[in-house]
């Protein structure tokens, strides 16, 4: 690993640096940990949303998978908002506004730390392009790791079966006791909303692009796949670091193609038009909404997930998750290339 502490080293090395590693002995490091390659963490928890209220133990996870690897990982945390929350109210004027703030703010860290490398963990509308935003700026080895969908609630409910139950009681078809009935427990614990809304369509078009490992896009927040998945992402950046392959070389414009095929064939949210084209441009790729309108001309949606079919994420994770589409995409030449980055296939 000649190049793997390429920005640590600036930090941590030295009789002049004394200071800055007398800061990082209390916070956990020892001695040998200054020769070894540092990760940060970026994980975006917090108790805003069951989005996300698990993700500390996806980075806890992670941590051990960069240590295990031989690094020296650094966890720090990012804001999350929900707009499931904020909608119809004033702060819903600062959600898209808030994907800027994530991504500035994980920049600011790692630049600042001089972290080698990193593994951002999201699971909401705005954190997940964010972090990426991030990761392209910063154009260090990376990783994804997506924190999973939610399970379904009592009688195959979800966030939407309760703004439909607001409808029906603002049409006085179910009583004040029916709608609480339903939006207590729609939503029944850990996990992103739990069709093909926003959270579940940014992370199979992350997985797409090869940003984060096969099948991450398609696992229950709470599971030991999904451990798992946080893990094998820390060892995974030290993968990169030691190839030196940075967001630049993964995120390119077939990639972006890729991700955008997917999310077409699983009828996903048509937010990833403005998160893809803000992550394209974080990369430097020229991505406009009629790269949108040219591929869905030819690609079919075969998936029947929420809103506008019947079933929920976690019931495609039942039956493989997204890793057999893609094959059979890549199979009908609608994919370019290997199905993901050659950087997984030790890994995979």
């Amino acid at each position: 690993m000649s190049n793997s502490r390429k920005y640590s080293s600036a930090v941590v090395d030295g009789y002049e640096r004394a200071a800055s590693r007398a800061m990082l002995y209390p916070v956990g490091f020892k001695k040998e940990d200054f020769k070894k390659p540092q990760v940060g963490i970026a994980s975006t928890w917090s108790m805003v949303t069951p989005c996300n209220m698990h993700i500390n133990d996806l980075a806890d996870e992670a941590e051990i998978g960069v240590n295990s690897a031989g690094g020296k990982a650094v966890i720090f945390n990012t804001i999350t908002i929900s707009d499931g929350i904020s909608m119809g109210s004033e702060g819903m004027k600062y959600s898209l506004v808030s994907r800027e703030v994530i991504a500035d703010s994980i920049e600011t860290v790692v630049a600042c730390q001089g972290f080698d490398g990193v593994v951002a963990i999201g699971g909401c509308d705005k954190n997940m392009p964010g972090c990426l935003m991030g990761l392209a700026r910063l154009n260090r080895p990376s990783v994804f790791v997506y924190g999973g969908t939610i399970q379904p609630g009592k009688n195959h409910t979800d966030v939407v079966s309760v703004f439909e139950a607001v409808g029906k009681r603002a049409n006085n078809d179910i009583t004040d006791i029916e709608l609480e009935q339903i939006e207590s427990t729609a939503i029944p614990g850990p996990g992103s909303c739990g069709g093909m809304y926003t959270a579940n369509t940014m992370a199979s078009a992350i997985e797409a692009l090869g940003m984060s490992l096969p099948n991450s896009s398609s696992q229950d927040a709470i599971s030991a796949d999904k451990n798992s998945d946080s893990s094998r992402a820390g060892e995974a950046v030290l993968n990169l670091l030691d190839k030196d392959i940075k967001p630049s070389d993964i995120m390119t414009k077939e990639a972006f193609e890729n991700a955008i095929t997917l999310i077409i064939t699983l009828g996903g949210s048509t937010n990833a038009v403005l998160h893809l084209i803000a992550m394209a441009d974080a990369i430097n790729v020229d991505l406009t909404i009629d790269d949108f309108t040219r591929i869905g001309a030819n690609v079919p949606v075969l998936a029947d997930l929420k809103p506008s079919g019947k079933y929920m994420m976690s019931e495609l994770v039942q039956i493989g998750g997204t890793l057999p589409l893609m094959k059979m995409l890549l199979d009908a030449g609608m994919l370019h290339g290997r199905l993901h980055n050659s950087n997984w296939q030790d890994l995979s």
